[in-house]
């Protein structure tokens, strides 16, 4: 992948900016809060997972079996409380899945967890709100969160919240977006946006380009000019290592501007593929990184269960099944209410801690990284609890 990257004007295919792809673990859970039902001597309470299997789809399998082995994992020490876990296919198709979800509700589910891909999400939950049930989605689309609909995956707000604070800590006042012009772009642009306002800081100027090598070449001015005529401080980028940052952080210093004197900041992780590491541009910037001994907890005993690494979002079904055994572990009736999934302490999962937003996003504790020497090194810790540092 990388071996296109050393000549900017050789060919590469168009670049496609997905949503965060954070790889994500998990520990154990953080009680808190109201409570649920189904508690440690009560029946075991029945939760729905929503996984894509049935497809025909290689990749669907094997996401939908670690969404399911991470599920089952999390049940194995939640204090005294039993899951009856219920698997249903959605074949990431959203009208098989919003089937589905009413099936499950009609065998008794009190809770969905899952699907994974947002617009079978937003299906689930519009199925089922009529009927009380929460949704606690895989999905990181922000969009479509609300209601009874929760997202668990990493969003562009939480990322850039984190990220706009620290800087702002680091006394970076004037940043510059630099962001791919499509729906994720777009969203991860207005994030970064509003995370800095919220800092009394700037963004002085946003810089957009099309999904293509010319385009991102022919952005390299304009970033330029944005940054020397508005005096930044930081350039915030939106895209991932799979598609435009090599040829950023490659062609910017080139030009004059590089991390050593204006901050680059990413909202995707720069250490994944471990290749990216050794890209010039890339040193010195900073990025977000789940708590990693948290991840690595839960990948060990991932691996000793199964015999292999758990897929990069299998830890979300983790979070879910925690977040559900440390509310029912307290017996209360109202366990899986709104209310009780939005108490403030949060639970510890399969990334560090993360609780659950009255909006249906979710707030994770994030560290800040750094390349140096082709190196992560951790610049500031993930926090351990809400209200801490890092918060």
């Amino acid at each position: 992948m990388f071996a296109v990257f050393p000549s900017a004007r050789k060919t590469l295919r168009a670049l496609v900016l997905p949503l965060l792809a954070l790889t994500l673990a998990a520990c154990d859970t953080i009680p808190g809060g109201l409570s649920g039902a189904g508690g440690p001597t009560g029946d075991p309470v029945p939760v729905a997972l929503l996984v894509p299997s049935g497809s025909g789809q290689g990749t669907d399998e094997l996401l939908a079996r670690s969404l399911e082995n991470a599920a089952r994992l999390a049940m194995r020490d939640l204090n005294g409380v039993e899951i009856d876990l219920r698997v249903y296919q959605t074949a990431g198709d959203a009208a098989l899945a919003a089937a589905n979800a009413n099936k499950a509700v009609d065998e008794g589910a009190k809770i969905i967890i899952g699907p994974v891909f947002a617009a079978s999400a937003n299906a689930v939950g519009k199925a089922v709100a009529g009927r009380g049930v929460n949704v606690l989605s895989f999905s990181n689309n922000a969009a479509i969160a609300g209601g009874n609909l929760f997202v668990l995956g990493p969003t562009f707000q939480n990322t850039a919240r984190r990220m706009a604070s620290y800087a702002a800590s680091q006394g970076k006042q004037r940043f510059v977006t630099v962001y791919g012009q499509d729906a994720a772009g777009m969203q991860a642009r207005d994030a970064i946006q509003q995370a800095v306002a919220a800092q009394g800081a700037s963004v002085v100027e946003t810089v957009g380009y099309a999904l293509s090598q010319q385009d991102v070449i022919a952005a390299i001015p304009r970033i330029k000019a944005a940054v020397t005529d508005n005096g930044a401080d930081a350039v915030f980028f939106t895209t991932d290592t799979a598609t435009a940052l090599p040829l950023l952080s490659q062609l910017l210093p080139e030009a004059g501007v590089s991390s050593d004197v204006t901050q680059f900041i990413g909202l995707t992780r720069w250490d994944i593929p471990a290749q990216t590491l050794s890209l010039p541009g890339v040193q010195n910037g900073w990025f977000a990184i789940p708590d990693q001994s948290a991840t690595a907890a839960f990948s060990n005993q991932y691996q000793a269960a199964y015999g292999a690494a758990p897929h990069p979002i299998g830890g979300l079904a983790f979070d879910a099944i925690a977040a559900i055994g440390a509310l029912a572990s307290q017996g209360q009736s109202d366990a899986l209410t709104t209310a009780a999934l939005t108490q403030g302490a949060g639970f510890r999962g399969a990334s560090g801690i993360f609780r659950l937003n009255a909006n249906g996003t979710n707030t994770r504790g994030l560290a800040v990284a750094t390349i140096a020497n082709a190196q992560v090194s951790i610049i500031s810790p993930a926090p351990q609890r809400f209200g801490g540092a890092g918060f």
